[in-house]
């Protein structure tokens, strides 16, 4: 715990429940995506105000990024994308409201989401070249496809692992800095520190999500 009082994890204790604070706060997180998304569809109008074009940019926006990564064929996958995108970002940008923990900033929470891009992105190849998708990890050089396929083994397995400690690590730190530099000089340095929180907020999302973007597209792509 970073925080020195965090709202829900109060709340849990008065309730006698023995929940880690990154589910309550994961759960917090979905509540607020659900209670956007309804006011956001709620009332669609030709000319967008308030909840609903704030959810037009951010859908624009993961879209268009998922048309120059992946093509045409990225379509498909913006409801994946965009989930990851929003609950990231959502989860990040918490942790700027005091007594709120970002759900990112815990190991475990990444790793699931690592995990979910890494199961997916070979289920993905898999569907798409069947046995085929085994050509992926031997290399274009047939005598060398051994020593190819033990090293793409080696690099696949590192990707949920580079995911979750990417993320963590950095809103993990950002979180320690911010708490020593309040505590340091407590009117002078939060506004420039919360500023640089909203901007490694962004940064991690689109990190993770650009990353996710690339794998999937990767399996989807003939091997060489």
């Amino acid at each position: 715990m970073i925080h020195p009082f965090l709202f829900l994890q109060w709340l849990t204790e008065q309730l006698h429940l023995n929940i880690g604070e990154h589910v309550t706060y994961t759960w917090l997180v979905m509540v607020i995506l659900i209670v956007v998304a309804f006011v956001a569809t709620r009332a669609v109008s030709l000319v967008p105000s308030g909840a609903q074009n704030l959810m037009e940019a951010v859908v624009s926006g993961v879209e268009g990024l998922l048309e120059e990564t992946m093509g045409e064929e990225g379509k498909s996958y913006f409801p994946l994308i965009a989930t990851l995108a929003l609950f990231i970002l959502v989860s990040n940008l918490i942790a700027l409201i005091p007594g709120f923990a970002p759900p990112t900033a815990n190991v475990n929470t990444n790793a699931a989401l690592a995990l979910t891009v890494f199961v997916i992105t070979h289920a993905v190849g898999i569907r798409k070249h069947g046995a085929g998708y085994l050509k992926h990890f031997m290399g274009p050089i047939w005598w060398l496809a051994p020593l190819i396929f033990i090293i793409e083994i080696i690099g696949h397995l590192a990707r949920p692992l580079s995911l979750t400690l990417r993320l963590f690590g950095n809103m993990w730190g950002h979180e320690i800095v911010l708490m020593i530099f309040i505590a340091l000089v407590p009117l002078i340095v939060p506004v420039p520190m919360m500023l640089m929180g909203v901007l490694i907020a962004f940064i991690q999302t689109f990190v993770f999500t650009l990353l996710a973007m690339i794998y999937i597209a990767g399996a989807l792509e003939e091997s060489h």
